[in-house]
């Protein structure tokens, strides 16, 4: 790709020739509002130009939150321009799956599933993006108004259930069971899956003699403090609820 100091110039359809997502120019799957603040950031200017894919990725391993649209002066956050700066690359979808399963820079792994809910077909999104569910590590989260605490799981599943993330409206995603029922995904088994079936089968079973010596009876199917993890997965439509500020 040749690199423009005016970035804007990317945005001309008119003799565009590169790859093409949903038959569009992947770098206007973003607002026009949202690409112009871009565009105009100071970060876009001073730390985008010139970025392939391997330098992109040194830029974002220094990321230090996610986010879309910021503060009073409505600025783009770093991830939102390095967001904006892969759709103009759009690198090979190996690349993409190498940023995902870098265990060590949990803000490159999210820059890479923002991407992938931006321009993978369906089926192709929920088999990348549901294994990321089970990635519970802390992320700092950039708002409207200033900071908040989210978990990569979390930021997942909002990527998977809802329609505007990082001050970027979402192309629609067919439910989960849609495409199961056309056969294009496999049913998904639940990482609880295991516990809830010994929770049904304690249910199941006669009334246990009383406790004994002090013994707390545990018959009943209820589960205790410490028998199950902290946070289950968030899953695709499990009904999780993000209790973090709209980010733009």
């Amino acid at each position: 790709m040749t690199h423009r100091a005016d970035a804007r110039q990317m945005l001309d359809d008119r003799g565009y020739s590169g790859t093409l997502i949903r038959g569009q120019n992947p770098a206007l799957l973003m607002e026009k509002a949202v690409r112009d603040r871009i565009t105009e950031s100071y970060y876009w200017k001073e730390q985008c130009f010139g970025l392939n894919e391997a330098t992109l990725c040194d830029r974002a391993v220094n990321v230090s939150y996610v986010g879309g649209i910021a503060g009073t002066a409505q600025k783009p956050t770093p991830f939102l321009c390095l967001a904006f700066k892969l759709l103009q690359l759009s690198p090979d979808r190996k690349i993409i799956l190498e940023y995902l399963a870098n265990e060590d820079f949990k803000y490159l792994r999210a820059l890479a599933a923002f991407y992938v809910r931006l321009t993978f077909d369906p089926p192709e999104v929920y088999k990348t993006l549901e294994p990321l569910l089970a990635d519970y590590r802390k992320v700092k989260r950039r708002t409207r108004t200033g900071f908040s605490l989210s978990y990569i799981d979390q930021f997942v599943d909002e990527l998977l259930t809802k329609d505007r993330v990082c001050a970027t409206s979402l192309w629609k995603l067919p439910g989960r069971q849609q495409l199961e029922d056309l056969d294009l995904l496999e049913e998904r088994v639940s990482p609880l899956g295991d516990e809830l079936n010994e929770i049904d089968n304690d249910d199941a079973m006669p009334d246990a003699a009383p406790a004994r010596n002090g013994d707390a009876s545990h018959s009943d199917g209820e589960i205790r403090d410490g028998d199950g993890p902290d946070r289950g997965p968030a899953g695709s439509g499990s009904g999780s609820t993000s209790h973090s500020e709209p980010d733009g």
